[in-house]
């Protein structure tokens, strides 16, 4: 079998473009639920929010090191676990966190806050980690990152759809109320489409190696969900503030991660995989922690 640090998928100009539109369509729709009174409301206790960005932007990183260092993944697959864990919160997890019964103006806000964050956290934590660990460090090197575009992708694919989207709610308040649901629907119906399209067009690849990534990014993401659950239980926070934060920390933006892949990776082959797998797989579990909440 091809070494899947060796390969590199298949993922064309047209179709990273079309991805690239996706995902600032998701963020669009995402910022039309956002309300400067969501804001208010949740600063007004922050303890919550900072239990919450502490797990997605610091530990959930640290903990990934952890878990490479455990399971000792192929450097590529490794790799993709860090990108994984150094993107924003997902764009489903305000709508996992309504099913759950959940507190959805903080998984709103941690959405945002996040997603904006990301202009340092991710390249930051994916530099950190990258270079921490030996097998990284040698494709890190070899890739010499360019923080500048790294940035300027961040800002038009995730921070500028979120400033139009607040906008265009704000000045166009009736029109963003009748939208936002077909248009949340549409666009993350979209993204499924092109990491399934993505997945297909690299068909063989994947089936030699979802047994490899399967269970690593099953690891992976349970480790978050409970990383979430137990740092905000163990804080004593409110029911449906530890639901929101676990769903939060559990779903992760891999759409951003496969962009970024594709970008300034060359589509390389563990990374790629881990990301689009896990990109399917937090829909399962993300749907399967919702359901568990909403029974509780």
């Amino acid at each position: 079998m091809e070494n899947i640090d060796d390969i590199v998928l298949n993922f064309s100009e047209d179709s990273l473009f079309i991805l690239n539109v996706v995902l600032a369509f998701i963020m669009f729709g995402i910022s039309l639920d956002l309300k400067f009174s969501s804001f208010q409301k949740v600063l007004s206790k922050p303890f919550s929010l900072s239990i919450g960005l502490m797990c997605q932007l610091v530990l959930l990183p640290l903990l990934t090191f952890g878990l490479i260092l455990l399971f000792k993944p192929l450097p590529s697959m490794a790799l993709g676990m860090i990108m994984v864990a150094s993107c924003p919160g997902g764009n489903i997890s305000n709508f996992m966190s309504s099913l759950a019964g959940a507190n959805v103006e903080l998984s709103i806000v941690m959405t945002v806050i996040t997603s904006l964050g990301a202009l340092f956290f991710t390249p930051f934590n994916l530099n950190l980690y990258g270079m921490a660990y030996a097998p990284t460090r040698e494709i890190m090197v070899v890739v010499e990152l360019d923080w500048l575009k790294i940035v300027s992708t961040i800002m038009l694919i995730i921070v500028i759809p979120i400033v139009l989207g607040k906008s265009f709610s704000h000045y166009y308040p009736r029109i963003a109320q009748k939208i936002k649901g077909p248009f949340r629907n549409l666009s993350m119906l979209a993204f499924l489409l092109i990491v399934l399209f993505a997945l297909a067009a690299n068909g063989n690849y994947f089936m030699k190696y979802i047994g490899m990534v399967f269970l690593l990014v099953l690891a992976h993401n349970a480790s978050a969900f409970l990383l979430g659950f137990l740092a905000s239980r163990s804080l004593s926070r409110p029911a449906k503030d530890i639901r929101s934060i676990t769903i939060e920390t559990g779903i992760q933006n891999s759409g951003l991660g496969l962009i970024l892949i594709f970008s300034f990776f060359s589509g390389l082959g563990g990374m790629a995989v881990v990301a689009a797998w896990w990109g399917i797989w937090h829909i399962i579990s993300g749907f399967m922690v919702s359901f568990i909440f909403s029974r509780i």
